[in-house]
């Protein structure tokens, strides 16, 4: 199915043309979930850690910046794309695989159907929520610049969540095709202002070391640590679809999309938040102020106007 994708809709292209055709419509199929996680994650990770403080910060962006290294790009992008049925990608390929259906009864194999039906209905789960998500998340940055459209938020967002679904029923080539340069151009943007950022407070490249987001984790509190795990997690919503969607694409497009443009984007957009928080002198000053336990006081600091 991939390499149909990549010929029957691309007549007259090189193999190397047609690659990068299939990266860029993989593009706007596989990574726009994850792709759009930038709009919520590190706040909703922030917000769960009740204060905020440059080893908050740092520890928090830490934490991202190893999960996205660790579970997005050697779990799926190095190993879990290796198993594939036959080119087919996805929990059901997988079960495919172990051949779960065929083991005896009562066998550890057999146990594992009931695993990969409690897998698929979580991917069906998760195929509901992340998009209202996105979706929502993007659509609230109209009340930042212009606070009167608050009340059209929701409406706005059901509008393109149905119009979203209304043409997905024309195929994975027509809606990659649509949102591939869309989604290019989006990854560019939050590349370059994420840098912007960096710029701003270089100081946040220490995240790069993962022994902050152990000290950040350990220092927090088991219940503060648990919440802002799972706040984090966030950020890697929609990394399932890379083998989800590999009978789509391939293993070869997705993986190039992912090392040569998401991966990059998201590191540096989240480098870039993390270092706009440094650099923010009116953040800054809850440092000394906010424990981790003070989240009431420090969102009504936030929410106060800067000193003249």
């Amino acid at each position: 199915m991939a390499k149909a994708l990549q010929t029957e809709g691309m007549p007259g292209l090189g193999p190397r043309k047609q690659r990068v055709v299939a990266v860029l419509t993989a593009l706007g199929v596989v990574y726009g979930d994850i792709g759009t996680s930038p709009l919520y994650g590190l706040k909703q990770a922030i917000d769960a850690s009740g204060a905020l403080t440059p080893e908050t910060v740092t520890g928090i962006v830490s934490l991202i910046f190893w999960a996205l290294v660790l579970i997005v790009g050697l779990k799926y992008a190095i190993l879990i794309l290796r198993a594939d049925n036959h080119g087919e990608g996805g929990i059901v390929a997988l079960l495919a695989l172990l051949d779960a259906r065929h083991a005896p009864r009562g066998s550890p194999r057999a146990s594992l159907l009931i695993v990969g039906l409690i897998g698929a209905a979580l991917l069906y789960g998760d195929g509901v929520i992340t998009p209202a998500i996105s979706v929502l998340s993007a659509v609230e940055g109209l009340k930042i610049d212009a606070p009167a459209l608050a009340p059209v938020v929701v409406p706005v967002t059901i509008a393109i969540l149905v119009g979203l679904f209304l043409i997905q029923r024309k195929g994975t080539e027509f809606v990659g095709r649509i949102f591939g340069p869309a989604m290019l151009v989006w990854f560019v943007a939050i590349g370059v202002l994420g840098l912007k950022g960096i710029v701003q407070s270089p100081a946040i490249l220490a995240a790069i070391s993962p022994h902050h987001a152990v000290l950040y984790l350990s220092h927090a509190g088991p219940g503060i640590a648990f919440a802002v795990l799972g706040a984090a997690f966030l950020t890697l919503t929609g990394a399932e679809a890379m083998y989800a969607d590999m009978g789509h694409f391939g293993r070869l497009p997705i993986q190039l999309g992912w090392f040569a443009i998401v991966s990059p984007a998201l590191m540096l957009n989240y480098f870039g938040q993390g270092g706009l928080l440094l650099a923010d002198p009116m953040r800054s000053k809850i440092r000394s102020t906010c424990s981790y336990q003070d989240g009431r006081i420090t969102r009504w600091l936030l929410s106060q106007p800067s000193p003249p």
